[in-house]
């Protein structure tokens, strides 16, 4: 308190704020409004307790083209090495929507779209989903899945094999399977080292030899059906 003229005078309070070590002041949108929202600040130290405490990345399993050797690479990778031969392993995906003629060779998934064909070349992939036109080898080391109709030229292999309802699929080629789902109307010869499983909407005419026969209130299997035991490599091999 003051003395002025012999009277006591209340001091103004000039308050004083002091910036805290270590935060920068909040920088607000361009737009200077009262209601504008702050923009977001890094903060130091940010990056270095994210690598500290961040999951690992997803992974799954690929085999190399070259020598066979399975090992896990990052799901969202687009290539990777082999750690035993060294060679190169693309694991980019592909959507085919119109007349594809080259070889493909991916260990990514491959789509075929209504408006696409893939004929007279060498497919290899992970999954290989089929709306489209197929006249092509193919090999899987995931799920091959058809959703179309019509007829497929060429040998296919897979690990899981999938016909989806309502597909009417003739296959000119022979199918080498680890097991295998129908639920659509189905011509084939196929060899499956697992359980061939038909679903109630299923047909499937021709020759199935397999390690076991499933076979589901209104399904019917028309042809021979041989069940024998089958190797999975023998399944699979390219």
């Amino acid at each position: 308190m003051d003395i002025s003229d012999g009277k006591p005078v209340v001091r103004p309070n000039h308050a004083t704020k002091l910036a805290t070590a270590g935060k920068p002041p909040i920088q607000h949108a361009s737009t200077g409004g009262a209601d504008s929202e702050p923009k977001p600040l890094k903060r130091e130290g940010v990056s270095f307790f994210r690598k500290i405490f961040q999951s690992e990345p997803e992974k799954r399993s690929v085999d190399c083209f070259h020598c066979g050797k399975l090992f896990d690479v990052v799901c969202d990778a687009q290539s990777s090495q082999c750690p035993k031969c060294g060679g190169y392993i693309s694991l980019k995906d592909f959507g085919v929507d119109n007349d594809w003629r080259r070889r493909i060779q991916t260990r990514g998934d491959v789509i075929i779209l209504k408006s696409g064909s893939i004929i007279g070349v060498d497919v290899q992939c992970h999954d290989l989903t089929v709306f489209g036109k197929l006249e092509a080898s193919v090999e899987c080391s995931g799920t091959l899945r058809i959703r179309s109709h019509g007829k497929i030229v060429g040998n296919l292999k897979c690990r899981e094999l999938r016909v989806e309802r309502g597909a009417v699929v003739e296959f000119q080629g022979e199918i080498h399977t680890e097991s295998a789902f129908i639920d659509g109307d189905v011509k084939a010869q196929i060899t499956c080292s697992g359980t061939i499983t038909l679903e109630k909407k299923a047909h499937l005419q021709g020759l199935a030899r397999a390690g076991g026969l499933i076979v589901k209130a209104g399904a019917k299997h028309t042809g021979m059906m041989e069940i024998v035991k089958v190797s999975s490599d023998d399944a699979i091999a390219v």
